[in-house]
């Protein structure tokens, strides 16, 4: 950066022209220099245009700015090139993200506006995909940083599901917005299909013989993996034989066989009984040599979907369902939190069922619109077995063809090694998903998990720095890193609105504690 000469008279000298000069040739007339006092800056006034009016220090009155040391002579300044600065700096070397989509808050290293919209950030190859994980320490920001995203991505038409609420925390926002959420659990009516057909069913009259054999087998696949990853949660992995007759089931439950002419509804329930009680059909098309080798192979799988029916989860997915999901409200939430009493298998099963329902239901949505999906604690579903990561891995994988966000909510990298035993595959798969997550949020972390944070993520020490100390400070800092490019450092910003929609300490605050 070039420094600016003062020239000792007001005059032309040397060829140049002065400042009173430059002023009247881009139409300003020059103001008339307040002549300084003499003494006042150690000498006779000398004529010079430019001259400071006030000391160095500034005026000593009080409100004129006057400062008791020299800033210069206590604070190193730096004076360097713009192509220059990244190496002083590393961290504003980062090129800014375009001004569209949700602004979140301030990037405090620029002091400009910070704006998240992962579609246009992959329109313009920014990243490679539209998917976000968010990690962060409880009471650090985490679901008030996504549940400002979201409010302020329906601005731009982007609607959103929650695909699991463990906690409640998104039900304040809901209710704001008028949208009464789902809720599963003790003492609620609603109950929830797992092999519900949604739109399948609505729309099936009015497709083709070849659109409806494709949509079909897109759902009994969907249908079997996910079948087969509850008898998992059970205890029992199933065959490629077990998937075949599941395949099998469904297909003769659901009406696949009469010539595609109408679908009949199917429950857990449903498959449970025609696996106990095959007939001659069901046993020849799954190609056994009788009855009794076929009830033979398939007891294990069947005692695994029996316990579903009448263990802790009695009732809430093995019934019809009974709501109506609205897809033109800008958001839905299946609120999970009343299931909390039955216990974390209850749960994961649960974030399954609604894990392989919620994307059919987008799935088969013609709107074109682009939705958001937020998995709220996704590694408790990944617990259950290799099928349940690979269901989760299939989603991040098809997020760009469907049209989806999937936005991934944990509070630790270590939650992804605890899906399975050291080295297993499970734990392998799950430890690659943060590569299908272009854009990490990486909230405040005590020093041993930013020290996890900077081996997963490959952050330089000073993002690692950011992280486990800039970030602690202050409720909503996070280093915010795209692809491979150098972290921001954001502080999001909420309306005092927002604050009270978002406060996920009211429960505490309501009740005070003893006088």
């Amino acid at each position: 950066m070039g420094s600016l000469t003062s020239h000792r008279r007001g005059r032309r000298t040397n060829g140049h022209r002065s400042a009173g000069e430059l002023l009247t040739t881009f139409g300003a007339a020059p103001a008339p220099a307040a002549a300084p006092a003499p003494g006042e800056h150690g000498g006779e006034p000398d004529g010079r245009i430019n001259r400071p009016l006030a000391p160095r220090r500034g005026h000593g009155d009080p409100g004129r700015g006057w400062a008791p040391v020299e800033a210069a002579a206590r604070v190193p300044v730096y004076q360097a090139a713009t192509s220059e600065i990244g190496g002083v700096f590393p961290l504003l070397a980062a090129n800014g993200v375009p001004a569209v989509g949700a602004r979140m808050g301030y990037d405090t290293l620029s002091g400009g506006a910070f704006y998240c919209h992962p579609i246009e950030w992959l329109l313009r190859g920014i990243a490679t995909n539209p998917n976000i994980v968010i990690f962060g320490e409880p009471g650090r920001g985490k679901s008030s940083t996504v549940v400002a995203f979201v409010l302020r991505m329906m601005l731009f038409g982007i609607k959103t599901l929650i695909s699991g609420d463990v906690k409640g925390e998104y039900t304040p926002l809901l209710r704001a917005l008028g949208i009464t959420p789902i809720a599963l659990g003790r003492g609620s009516p609603a109950r929830l299909n797992a092999l519900d057909l949604g739109p399948l069913a609505s729309k099936w009259d009015g497709w083709s013989v070849s659109r409806q054999r494709e949509e079909l087998s897109g759902v009994l696949g969907r249908w079997t993996k996910l079948l087969a990853a509850l008898a998992e949660t059970q205890g029992y992995s199933p065959t490629v034989t077990d998937e075949l007759v599941l395949a099998t089931v469904l297909r003769r439950l659901v009406g696949a066989g009469d010539g595609y002419t109408r679908l009949r509804p199917v429950t857990i329930p449903d498959v449970a009984r025609e696996l106990a009680d095959p007939d001659e059909a069901l046993w020849r098309d799954a190609r056994f040599a009788g009855r009794r080798e076929f009830l033979d192979h398939t007891r294990l799988i069947t005692d695994a979907l029996h316990n579903l029916i009448v263990g802790p989860l009695a009732g809430l997915f093995d019934e019809p369902t009974n709501f109506t999901l609205d897809f033109d409200a800008p958001i839905q939430s299946m609120d999970l939190s009343l299931l909390r009493s039955r216990g974390d298998q209850a749960i994961a099963v649960a974030l399954t069922c609604l894990g392989s329902w919620s994307s059919m239901i987008t799935d088969l949505q013609d709107d074109g619109d682009i939705r958001i999906v937020v998995r709220d604690e996704v590694w408790r579903q990944m617990r259950l077995g290799l099928r349940a990561v690979h269901a989760v891995d299939s989603d991040l994988r098809l997020s760009r063809a469907e049209r989806k966000i999937q936005l991934l909510v944990m509070h630790k990298p270590s939650d992804l090694l605890s899906v399975g035993a050291v080295g297993s595959q499970e734990v392998s798969i799950a430890k690659d998903l943060l590569a299908l997550c272009s854009t990490r949020i990486l909230l405040g972390q005590s020093t041993r998990v930013a020290d996890e944070l900077a081996t997963e993520l490959a952050l330089t020490e000073r993002e690692q720095e950011v992280a486990g100390g800039w970030a602690m400070e202050r409720r909503g800092r996070a280093l915010w890193k795209i692809e491979n490019n150098p972290g921001y450092k954001v502080q999001t910003v909420l309306s005092g609105t927002e604050m009270r929609i978002f406060d996920t300490n009211a429960q505490l605050r309501a009740h005070p504690g003893p006088a």
